[in-house]
């Protein structure tokens, strides 16, 4: 009897141990991981290097900056943004080849650029015939007109025609009736030219000479002596630097006196580098970036332009300027419009078509089947250079 007792008892605690054991060496199963989704394609096309660089580079610059803070929050919709920038090295037939590889060969769902006018109309054909959403960062107003025939392009630097506008009534408010007009040989002063004469017209100038030089000139005198000749009693120069930064030069030593008005195109430290002290005294209507801390605090756009001044200067440790701003706004709308569409390129034309009440760098969006740049003269104000800084005019 005493055997039999110690065998239960001994069978019992083996069986105890080895349900232990098991017990010990049960683990849970690790919940299966959902694959990665698959990445966004956004391409972007941008003078970094040539003529224009001092406009590409910055929004170069500012576009990865958005891209890797988009991906550090989870990108869109839980999908990461893959950017691709491509550098069109201030050439239309760059540009083209640019826009072909995103499309054809990347596979991106909207194109942002180029960053000059020229650069700009050059592949409007072949984001047209692919049917890809672009967003410009250039100022020509033909790059969005005629709207039924710009169908997938749009814009986010404000049109020349606001810039004209903007000039003439200042002009006219300060009591000049006759000007000299001096433009760059590509599309953005042609453009430029054409808006002008408008703008003039409507707000009674006359416009006693029109002169042209190239964006590659290094003097501009024999244009600056027939203005000197002149009666005109202002002159208006239409360029980005380095010419703009060469005419005001040349503008200074020829000793004229009248006042010089310039674009929102000469809107970056570039100018104010190469033109020096002769750029004191320039007046030009600009975006609102360079004047941001001058801005009352009610205006509508002060926030969003102080957070992204503070934001690119921690990152690169300069100031953002207006060409940035532009590239700023153009991420932005594609994000957004890709956010409510999902990757259907004409899903995604449609929804940049909707965006309104949108406050970013070169104003208030609100886009529509008939304005594919989506600003007013609002979104513009006037300031002058003074001891190399810019000053808001009240």
């Amino acid at each position: 009897m005493l055997k039999r007792s110690v065998k239960l008892i001994c069978l019992l605690a083996l069986f105890l141990f080895v349900a232990g054991c098991g017990k010990a060496k049960t683990t849970t199963a690790p919940a299966p991981q959902s694959a990665p989704k698959e990445p966004y394609k956004i391409g972007a096309i941008v003078d970094a290097s040539g003529p224009a660089a001092s406009l590409g580079e910055p929004e170069r610059d500012t576009l990865k900056m958005l891209a890797d803070e988009l991906n550090a929050k989870g990108g869109i919709n839980g999908h990461p943004v893959e950017l691709i920038i491509l550098d069109n090295k201030s050439l239309e037939s760059e540009a083209v080849l640019a826009a072909k590889r995103l499309i054809d060969q990347d596979k991106v769902l909207a194109i942002i650029g180029c960053t000059q006018s020229s650069t700009s109309l050059a592949i409007v054909d072949t984001v047209t015939k692919a049917q890809v959403p672009t967003v410009s960062m250039a100022a020509s107003a033909k790059i969005v007109t005629p709207v039924a025939e710009r169908h997938w392009v749009f814009k986010t630097a404000q049109s020349d025609i606001i810039v004209a506008n903007k000039i003439a009534k200042y002009l006219t408010d300060k009591g000049v009736k006759n000007v000299a007009f001096l433009s760059v040989n590509n599309a953005f002063g042609d453009s430029g030219l054409v808006n002008f004469e408008k703008a003039a017209q409507a707000n009674g100038l006359n416009i006693l000479l029109k002169e042209k030089f190239e964006a590659t000139d290094t003097d501009m005198t024999a244009q600056l002596a027939k203005v000197k000749a002149s009666q005109a009693q202002a002159t208006v120069v239409w360029a980005i630097p380095p010419a703009a930064s060469i005419v005001t030069k040349n503008f200074r030593d020829l000793g004229i006196k009248m006042p010089l008005i310039q674009t929102h195109g000469i809107g970056n430290k570039k100018f104010l580098e190469l033109a020096g002290t002769a750029a004191n005294g320039v007046v030009a209507p600009m975006g609102k970036l360079l004047v941001a801390e001058q801005l009352p605090d009610s205006d509508p756009q002060k926030q969003v332009l102080l957070k992204y001044i503070a934001d690119y200067q921690k990152r690169y440790n300069a100031r953002p300027n207006t060409f940035g701003g532009h590239a700023y706004d153009a991420f932005n709308l594609v994000v957004k419009a890709i956010e409510q569409a999902g990757p259907d390129r004409a899903k995604i034309r449609d929804a940049l078509e909707q965006i309104t009440g949108y406050a970013g760098i070169s104003g208030v969006f609100n886009m529509s089947p008939q304005d594919h740049n989506g600003l007013g003269e609002d979104s513009m104000v006037m300031v002058e250079i003074k001891d190399g800084k810019w000053q808001l005019l009240q």
